[in-house]
């Protein structure tokens, strides 16, 4: 079933999102606009809800005030969305070069999904949940451990401001690494094109999963590589190899949508059996979509 789309998303594009300042920016307009979807959307139960005012305390968001009760008592209050999480969160992101696509959409790979993370952040920080961030390639790079410490959200959107295209991926390696650094049950989310071994890939995933941690993965591709619309002999080029193939996509387009398709099945299939959440996600979907997908169908499911 697809997400109904909140009225604010025709200005949340991943083109309009990649041209604004900072990835706090990016973070905030992208809340902000997941918040108002969620408020307009048919969902019962989803896993952010409004739970309460409170008052406006020194260090707390401007845009969480609630200005129409401003306007009426001449006081700030701040809405309390309540996020069910398992308290401590993980976001992975996947740095490696496949990573850097950039098709029409104005994102590259990364940078959607280093503002996914930055958003998922923002939201989760907002509520004084412990949030870490980590980016991999072959194996962890920068990692920031989970905490709820004031100035938390700061140390996570710098480390993923600087988040470059890194090396081949071993998705698996990584998700080792994370299982072996587990020390308390919480959430772990997984921002990658997952273009990688799937077996490897999907047995590292249960290795987590096997730690008593939720799990969730955004599979992150652009249109191009969903649909090969390219209709000219060109040369490909594998982005963490450097391998090139000349070829005619129209005359190996229907096999590589086949195995497309069945590369995103195996993942759905043997996520799904293993207890994670998976979530296939084009960059050409505004953000807030994308995270409204998900907190619509987790809250359908709890």
């Amino acid at each position: 079933m697809a997400t109904p789309r909140p009225a604010t998303s025709r200005f949340l594009s991943p083109e309009v999102v990649s041209g604004l300042s900072s990835i706090e920016l990016k973070a905030r307009t992208v809340v902000e606009g997941l918040l108002l979807g969620l408020h307009r959307s048919p969902f019962r139960g989803a896993s952010v809800e409004f739970a309460e005012y409170r008052q406006y305390l020194p260090g707390d968001d401007p845009a969480m005030v609630d200005w129409k009760v401003f306007a009426r008592s001449d006081r700030h209050y701040v809405k309390k969305f309540e996020l069910d999480t398992n308290v401590e969160a993980s976001l992975l992101v996947d740095v490696s070069a496949s990573m850097g696509y950039v098709g029409d959409h104005g994102m590259s790979k990364l940078e959607y999904a280093s503002c996914l993370a930055a958003s998922l952040a923002y939201l989760l920080t907002g509520q004084r949940d412990a949030v870490g961030v980590s980016l991999f390639d072959a194996a962890l790079r920068d990692h920031v451990p989970p905490s709820s410490r004031p100035g938390q959200l700061t140390r996570l959107l710098v480390a993923l401001e600087r988040a470059r295209r890194g090396a081949v991926s071993d998705t698996a390696a990584a998700l080792a690494q994370v299982a072996e650094r587990i020390r308390r049950r919480g959430l772990v989310v997984v921002f990658s094109d997952l273009l990688d071994d799937p077996e490897r890939v999907i047995a590292g995933l249960r290795l987590v999963r096997a730690r008593g941690m939720e799990v969730v993965v955004f599979q992150l591709l652009d249109e191009h590589e969903l649909t090969l619309p390219f209709e000219h002999a060109s040369t490909f080029r594998d982005m963490e190899t450097g391998q090139q193939v000349l070829t005619d996509p129209r005359s190996v387009r229907q096999a590589y949508l086949e195995a497309m398709a069945a590369l995103q099945e195996t993942y759905r299939r043997e996520l799904r059996a293993a207890g994670i959440d998976y979530q296939m996600t084009s960059t050409a979907t505004p953000l807030d979509v994308a995270l409204l997908g998900w907190l619509g169908r987790r809250g359908r499911t709890l």
